[in-house]
């Protein structure tokens, strides 16, 4: 028997009466519950196989209210933090038991969004994730808060009911940074931002701003970026041209990276003239010309707490947890100022 024999797919029924059994043994051992027989459990298996048999679970969606499958939004970015989310949410999805259900919002038409969220009822999702790194993106998933448990990806951002808001310490990240950059004696520490519509540059800019005023010091205006090695080149060639400070805290590694390469064109030393902070701890940092000092995210467990706040708003809910805290990788590119 087989789909082009029948007219249709297989069924449960089907395979139950391929391998000799009840309906109820097939389902038994189709959700991997106990007190199957090792032999009824292999004969079950080998209909499966022979059958072709594919579970619906838009059915069993309807009769267990359960589909085991996560919505997750995003801004569809290749950005080093973004695309590091989005891994980690859908690794820890899957460690749990649950599918991923993927839409990459290239923009924020009203017609795109309610196709998705749509897309997302029809499928049954238990929850929906939102990495949010732009504000544009954070009420993109509000008409079905009412509905499903929503968790936000976003620093600076407060829960309200139904959704709950996970997210790396972006600030206190920066002020590692620039703690560290102090805590060797400089005073004049220029930041290259990203983009301010972004809520990590937007944190990260504060983090820098707060640390230099708790040393009492103005911190000088921030160089605009936009996240790429190009812009932080840029960066680099203006500050070659003017006063130079001592050090430069980049809010990512790539525009450290180009920060730096402008700085060697100039004929400045990194760091015996300038040192230099990233963010990310992106692959490679390390075996930058110096080494680059930088903040590094645990992007694991903040796909594990973006699951484990979802299970826990699944079964009543509980208080969002904190922050998850990052790390400072000192390398060669930083030491102290020369007197």
């Amino acid at each position: 028997m087989s789909a082009s024999a029948q007219g249709r797919l297989p069924g449960m029924h089907d395979v139950a009466r391929r391998a000799g059994v009840s309906h109820q043994t097939v389902s038994r051992v189709l959700n991997g519950l106990p007190n199957v027989r090792p032999e009824t459990r292999e004969r079950v298996t080998a209909a499966i196989a022979e059958l072709g048999y594919r579970r619906n679970n838009a059915a069993r969606a309807l009769v267990t209210r359960r589909s085991s499958m996560i919505g997750v939004m995003t801004s569809g970015s290749t950005l080093w933090g973004p695309s590091s989310a989005l891994i980690a949410v859908e690794s820890a999805a899957r460690a749990a038991g649950y599918h991923v259900s993927l839409a990459g919002l290239g923009s924020l038409d009203n017609g795109l969004v309610s196709g998705v969220l749509e897309y997302f009822s029809d499928q049954s999702v238990e929850g929906i994730i939102v990495i949010a790194p732009e504000a544009a993106l954070a009420h993109a998933a509000d008409p079905l808060v009412a509905k499903v448990p929503v968790v936000m990806v976003a620093a600076d951002t407060r829960p309200s009911p139904g959704l709950h808001i996970t997210s790396v310490d972006q600030e206190g990240g920066a002020r590692l940074a620039v703690r560290h950059l102090l805590d060797l004696g400089h005073r004049s520490i220029v930041h290259v931002s990203g983009p301010l519509e972004w809520f990590d540059a937007a944190a990260r800019q504060r983090g820098w701003q707060s640390e230099m005023q708790a040393a009492a010091i103005e911190p000088a205006p921030p160089i605009l970026g936009d996240w790429t090695a190009a812009s932080g080149y840029a960066a680099g060639a203006t500050l070659a041209s003017s006063t130079l400070p001592t050090a430069v805290f980049a809010a990512n590694d790539l525009m450290a990276l180009g920060l730096v390469r402008a700085l060697h064109d100039h004929g400045i030393a990194v760091p015996q003239q300038v040192s230099v902070v990233g963010f990310d701890d992106i692959p490679g940092s390390a075996h930058f010309i110096p080494g680059l000092t930088t903040v590094k995210q645990d992007f694991a467990a903040l796909g594990r707490q973006c699951i484990d706040i979802l299970l826990s708003a699944l079964n009543g809910g509980v208080d969002d947890p904190a922050p998850i805290e990052p790390e400072l990788i000192i390398r060669e590119s930083t030491a102290a100022p020369v007197s």
